[in-house]
Order: structure tokens, then C-alpha cells, then sequence
């Protein structure tokens, strides 16, 4: 088992930067491959970005690439995702998801744990 938290979501002006974070605990975090999607009022949950288990590979969606970037810290067992020139259609409730699958995992049935999710709203 694994459990994620995520933090640091909280309100920002367009423009503006966040960063969210993706804590694990339980089992070894970097046996794990991690993703992040979001779900905004009344709309599905859509794939942010994704990392491997060693950090070595990345992908993100279109809608945010160039301005999203993940990392991972695997002595911290923590996950990052850097946000950059926030538009207000980037407001959403964030989640962290991991999966053991091998790969940039982008769908989310394919992720075996979730976090609670964390809310970015960003203001005009």
C-alpha cells in the first residue's frame, strides 16, 4: 500500500506560479511511477504530467506543456509539480496518483493509488 498527500494548492493571480507537492508514504516510493491530473467543477479528470520511477522521463499534456514541470525527490519521497503562468482554466483540484506499471503512465485507470487532491483556483 501506498498513501499520498497531496499540498499546496491554494489561490493564485493569473500569471503566477505554484508549486504543488505529492508526499508518499508506506512502501518504497521510488518502486513507483507517479502522475498528476485534475478535475475542474462539472468536467472529467483530465492527465497533467507524469513521471518515470527514477525521475529520468517526463510527459505532460498539451494544455500544459512548457509551463508545467514535474520532479521527484525519491530520499524525500515526495513528488513535485511546478506550475508557471497560471491561467484561470488551470483551476482545479490536483491529484497525485502512483502506479508500479513500467513507463510514462498517462491513463488514470492504469494508477493504483490516489491522494485526496488539492485545490488551485487562479484569478483574472
Amino acid at each position: 500500500q501506498v498513501q499520498l498527500v497531496e499540498s499546496g494548492g491554494g489561490l493564485v493571480q493569473a500569471g503566477g506560479s505554484r508549486r504543488v507537492s505529492c508526499r508518499a508514504s508506506g512502501r518504497t516510493f521510488s518502486d513507483y511511477a507517479v502522475g498528476w491530473f485534475r478535475q475542474a467543477p462539472g468536467q472529467e479528470r483530465e492527465f497533467v504530467a507524469a513521471i518515470t520511477w527514477s525521475g529520468d522521463d517526463t510527459i505532460y499534456a498539451a494544455s500544459v506543456e512548457g509551463r508545467f514541470t514535474v520532479s521527484r525527490d525519491n530520499a524525500k519521497n515526495t513528488v513535485f509539480l511546478q506550475m508557471n503562468s497560471l491561467k484561470p482554466e488551470d483551476t482545479a483540484v490536483y491529484y497525485c496518483a502512483a502506479t508500479q506499471a513500467a513507463g510514462l503512465v498517462v491513463a488514470g485507470p492504469r494508477y493504483d493509488y490516489w491522494g485526496q487532491g488539492t485545490q488551485v483556483t487562479v484569478s483574472s
